[in-house]
């Protein structure tokens, strides 16, 4: 189940919301780009990339934002709006620096910007170093670019100081605890130091979590004038369904239909990413004879294989699985004694089954 499916499963479908959305990411962007000085034709293409990024993808943490605002009785479109759009934007730049840190040239299937931009320097015959420097550094500042807009927008919304003041808390919070989660991570692939199952537990609520499902619920409760219990409750709710969603993610990131994920099921372990999968994995007694494959920049489908026989021989899929199930089970018990409208309850229910069950 693609990104998109869990939209359409969880949410009824919007089109017009989906259309106003897009209308409005596009004037964010146009607003920007007039602000920027047009300095050379590569980077007005820098801004047109991130134009058609923001054009595309699956919209789900703006969309849950807004579902959200509405059924907490929210009104003001316009900020609900903006502040969906900001955290699309903030998914953008975390995408995108994402992908530097990975050292990827592509993403589903296709070149991203540090990839696009390196073909265009080597065109021009500009060496492999020197080309891959330029997509790098063309990525990081269209990430910063970005999270710049997305601040912005958020700084502008019409509301009072005080509510004003509340909701760049919280996003600065999502954008801190990502970062932190983002760098633990990063740490943690050079296996320096053991990882248990805990955590890469609390890394995964950092990284994911927050920005993902934290962030747009929060935000969506202070713009609407939720009472603090009940951002409380929404908060507790958001990070452990952004647990459930990495925890599958990282299930598909081994044993994940291709065609369906739009990745390769040896890339997470080429990277040697620590995931709750790997923690249990290593207790094996076989671990010690495929554990130089991991974390192998060369990995090929062979080795890959190896390495996800020893990960189920373990136990650990299974562990895995069984983590996920309990997990939705925590999840749709503090959803059923939340302090939540009904609408609102049914929508994140259905969230949970979803990234539960995904297979893309």
């Amino acid at each position: 189940m693609s990104e998109r499916t869990i939209e359409r499963t969880a949410f009824d479908e919007n089109t017009s919301d989906e259309t106003a959305l897009n209308e409005r990411l596009r004037e964010a962007l146009t607003a920007a780009t007039r602000r920027a000085p047009s300095s050379s034709v590569a980077f007005e293409r820098l801004w047109s990339t991130l134009a058609a990024m923001t054009a595309g993808g699956k919209k789900l943490r703006p969309r849950l934002l807004l579902d959200a605002y509405a059924a907490l009785g929210g009104s003001d479109e316009r900020a609900a709006m903006d502040a969906a759009c900001a955290v699309e934007l903030l998914h953008l730049a975390f995408v995108i620096h994402d992908d530097v840190i990975d050292r990827d040239l592509t993403r589903r299937g296709e070149l991203n910007i540090t990839g696009a931009f390196a073909m265009d320097a080597v065109m021009l015959g500009a060496s492999h170093d020197d080309a891959r420097a330029w997509g790098e550094a063309s990525s990081i500042l269209a990430g910063d670019l970005m999270l710049t807009r997305a601040h912005s927008l958020l700084a502008r919304i019409d509301v009072d100081a005080e509510r004003r003041h509340a909701l760049l808390d919280a996003f600065e919070d999502a954008v801190h605890e990502s970062a932190a989660g983002e760098h633990r991570d990063v740490w943690l692939s050079m296996h320096l130091e053991p990882a248990g199952p805990d955590e890469v537990l609390s890394m995964m609520e950092q990284k994911t979590a927050a920005y993902s499902f934290q962030a747009p619920l929060v935000l969506a409760a202070i713009l609407a004038g939720a009472a603090p219990s009940v951002i409380a409750e929404l908060t507790g709710i958001a990070r452990r369904i952004g647990v459930v969603y990495q925890l599958r993610d990282d299930v598909l990131g081994l044993f994940g239909d291709e065609g369906r994920t739009g990745k390769s099921t040896v890339s997470d372990l080429r990277e040697g990413k620590e995931t709750l999968l790997i923690a249990y994995a290593r207790s094996a007694p076989r671990w010690s004879e495929v554990e130089p494959l991991f974390g192998d920049a060369q990995l090929d489908e062979a080795g890959g294989e190896r390495l996800r026989q020893v990960v189920r021989e373990s136990g650990a899929l299974a562990i895995v699985e069984s983590v996920i199930a309990g997990r939705c089970d925590e999840v749709h018990r503090l959803i059923a004694e939340a302090e939540l409208p009904d609408a609102l309850r049914e929508r994140l229910a259905a969230i949970t089954r979803a990234c539960g069950s995904r297979d893309a």
